[in-house]
């Protein structure tokens, strides 16, 4: 693996089932599938998911060194939405964000039962100040 930056990426490897939850009485139940698998020379790791309810598109991301020291994830999905987050994994899990002045997200991974749990949740800013809950999202190998 060529860029040490990488190296922790390699937790993520592999298929993982998806689960979670919108908030609220009534909302629908996430699940799905999702894999990581690097690119040929391990430069770049590819996330590739499906997802329902279809309220959820399924996508593709491509992971890779940001030219600076940190990861970033390249996000494209179903409805043609592209979008760039910050990406940080470590020991103790993952975190994605986006600060976007129209739409910022981010996504917190806890790893747990030894790696084959992610338990995460998505968050929302609409207003460049509050940040809320948007819905839970957990992969389990």
């Amino acid at each position: 693996m060529p860029e040490a930056e990488l190296a922790p990426l390699s937790a993520l490897v592999g298929d993982w089932r998806l689960e979670g939850a919108m908030p609220g009485d009534g909302a629908p139940t996430i699940h799905g599938s999702a894999s990581f698998a690097w690119l040929d020379g391990e430069r770049f790791l590819v996330q590739r998911w499906h997802v329902e309810p279809p309220e959820f598109p399924d996508g593709i991301a491509v992971i890779g060194a940001d030219g600076a020291g940190g990861l970033v994830q390249h996000y494209f999905d179903a409805r043609g939405v592209a979008r760039r987050y910050a990406l940080t994994v470590d020991a103790e899990g993952l975190r994605l964000e986006r600060d976007d002045e129209d739409f910022a997200q981010r996504y917190t991974g806890r790893f747990e039962d030894g790696g084959a749990r992610i338990a995460g949740r998505w968050e929302r800013c609409d207003d460049g100040s509050t940040w809320e809950h948007d819905f839970d999202l957990h992969y389990v190998r």
